[in-house]
């Protein structure tokens, strides 16, 4: 996998977790084979919505989508708007794959590899939403520095959204959950979207459950939703 480089020690070197699991069966790798090029990012320049959709819109940007459940929804949902989903795990890409074919979304496009690296390419004040949901928690202390919600991360995704722009952020992790908070606690590029203490106990609108959600209610988790705007005037469509 790529490593995204940066001076700031806070800032993740590499993304860390399996890229393959169980053997593709062959219609999914056909998907690999013919639909995930199609969908693919150019391999270097900026990143616009523009570019990339072939006019100018409101761009979602999600890091680690998993199965894609969360991105296709949306996606579903905004068809006027942009989606670029990054996943490093090949059989999570091949989900999201069949996602897309199945829903015939054509605003949506895929990098199976490092979400940092492309987030680097993407214009600052371009992006109307990012999103993090269920990250890997790395629980244990000495693996801190690898969370995605870290202080180098979470400024470089303050500078590419847009003021008023929203961060969403979904963990059933209780270690990840106290990190998070720790990291996010008067930030000074965001607003905590809460206005009571449940606020974060229930899911928002527009907000899909995910395989990992599902699975972290099966064994008993709680979940926790956070949204956080990008402090400025403007306001993204819902």
């Amino acid at each position: 996998m790529t490593a995204h480089k940066s001076g700031d020690p806070t800032t993740l070197n590499r993304l860390y977790g399996r890229q393959s699991g169980h053997k593709l069966r062959a219609g999914q790798q056909e998907l690999v084979d013919t639909l995930l090029p199609a969908l693919a990012l150019p391999e270097e320049g900026p990143i616009t919505a523009a570019d990339t959709f072939g006019y100018d819109r409101p761009l979602h940007f999600e890091i680690g989508f998993g199965g894609g459940e969360h991105m296709a929804y949306r996606a579903d949902m905004l068809p006027d708007h942009g989606f670029i989903g990054c996943e490093p795990f090949l059989n999570g890409v091949v989900t999201a794959l069949a996602h897309v074919r199945d829903k015939a979304l054509g605003n949506v496009r895929i990098h199976m590899g490092d979400a940092l690296e492309i987030l680097a390419r993407i214009p600052d004040g371009s992006l109307s939403f990012v999103y993090l949901l269920h990250p890997d928690p790395w629980p244990k202390a000495r693996h801190a520095k690898r969370r995605m919600m870290n202080p180098g991360p979470v400024a470089m995704i303050a500078k590419k959204l847009k003021p008023g722009g929203e961060f969403r952020f979904g963990t059933d992790h209780p270690v990840y959950l106290r990190w998070a908070l720790m990291v996010m606690n008067g930030h000074p590029d965001f607003d905590w979207l809460a206005s009571d203490p449940q606020d974060f106990l229930k899911r928002p609108g527009g907000w899909p459950e995910t395989r990992y959600e599902a699975k972290a209610r099966r064994i008993g988790h709680e979940v926790w939703y956070f949204r956080y705007r990008r402090r400025g005037t403007e306001t993204p469509a819902s």
